[in-house]
């Protein structure tokens, strides 16, 4: 018991120093990013560096199997070089005794991540990304997605003083799997000096280049006249401007990693139920699952390449080839994540398969190490 806490603890304190660094210069990076691309509205320093601490949660949060299994590696090579290794060894402990305990403190880190990281990550995103929407005032579009339908906001060309954008709200009932196709839909158009001035329904609104069409269309003057519905006109159809295309619109459901985890059953069942296809926040959800399994399987790879002591010469090719197999990991991780969002591999097998083989691999070499 007091050997496996010792190794935890040597563990641990290997990940929070390779997660400080790594946030470290990041933090710096970033920094330089933000300075480049708000220069022209003469933000101060400490505004950028809170765009900064706000925008690291989520890469630190991305490449976390990575800093894992550089903890991993560290620490190995530190055991290795003490000639501790040998002495666990000369003790009767085998390699996978051995390992139960930095596993155990991976699988730790990986709960932590996913019940509080997960959150923290969400939070910190969208409250990034007020403050970058403040900071440009683009005025962009954004999609909502409820129980009560689908939201959405465009901009609706320029207002009565002509400077400032009038801004057009949209709900609809439901719609279609990439939201191009809106049914029982409403369009509010304000304008930032006078409120709402125009109400138009329609029964079906189809997303062409440029433009809404909209279809069995009846449209209020709420702005220029005294009785709306005395002068409400209807039509069979309608084209009203629009700068909305299917990639604004995808980009503006925001991404799965936006979503606390506690959260995502419930959006997911809204996405469902609005028409949309939720296949991506499902796998990703899936993947959150599997985290603590990744990172377990993370420290298995650093330990399967740099267990042996340093007399048998050879520690740095050791060490690359297991960050090339952690890495190549990673990237498997990321492209089942890809062919799962497109309906290409199952679910389960995109968020499953890759953490399951980064287990049974490393596994497999250190069984045959150890007993031929």
């Amino acid at each position: 018991m007091t050997l496996a806490l010792y190794l935890a603890k040597r563990f641990l304190r290997s990940f929070l120093i390779v997660a400080a660094s790594f946030w470290g210069i990041l933090f710096l990076i970033d920094v330089v990013e933000e300075i480049r691309r708000f220069s022209d509205q003469g933000l101060s320093l400490l505004q950028l560096s809170v765009l900064s601490a706000l925008n690291i949660p989520e890469t630190i949060y991305t490449i976390l199997p990575l800093i894992v299994m550089l903890s991993a590696v560290a620490l190995f090579v530190a055991l290795a070089r003490s000639s501790e290794l040998v002495v666990i060894r000369a003790a009767g402990r085998s390699a996978l005794r051995m390992l139960a305990a930095p596993i155990a403190a991976a699988l730790v880190i990986g709960l932590l991540a996913l019940l509080v990281g997960n959150p923290l990550v969400s939070a910190t995103s969208k409250r990034y990304e007020t403050l970058v929407d403040h900071y440009t005032s683009d005025g962009g579009s954004t999609v909502s997605i409820g129980r009560e339908g689908v939201w959405m906001r465009q901009s609706a060309g320029l207002a009565s003083d002509g400077k400032s954008l009038a801004q057009a709200v949209i709900h609809a009932e439901r719609a279609n799997g990439d939201a191009t196709t809106l049914h029982g839909v409403t369009f509010l158009i304000f304008d930032p000096n006078r409120g709402p001035v125009r109400r138009i329904d329609a029964k079906t609104a189809t997303l062409v280049p440029g433009a809404w069409q909209l279809q069995d269309v009846k449209d209020w003057p709420l702005g220029e006249s005294t009785n709306p519905e005395r002068d409400a006109t209807t039509q069979d159809s309608l084209s009203l401007p629009s700068d909305l295309t299917v990639a604004s619109i995808r980009d503006s459901f925001g991404k799965p990693s936006a979503v606390p985890i506690w959260q995502l059953p419930s959006f997911i069942a809204s996405l469902e139920d609005a028409g949309f296809s939720a296949r991506r926040h499902i796998v990703w959800f899936q993947m959150e699952l599997a985290l603590p399994v990744l990172l377990a399987a993370m420290v298995l790879i650093a330990a399967s390449f740099t267990m042996d002591h340093v007399r048998f010469g050879g520690i740095g090719a050791k060490v690359l080839l297991a960050l090339a197999a952690g890495l190549g990991l990673f990237f498997l991780r990321n492209i089942a994540q890809v062919l799962g969002d497109n309906g290409q591999i199952p679910v389960l097998l995109a968020a499953w398969a890759p953490p399951v083989i980064g287990l049974m691999l490393p596994l497999a070499r250190l069984l045959h190490r150890e007993d031929g």
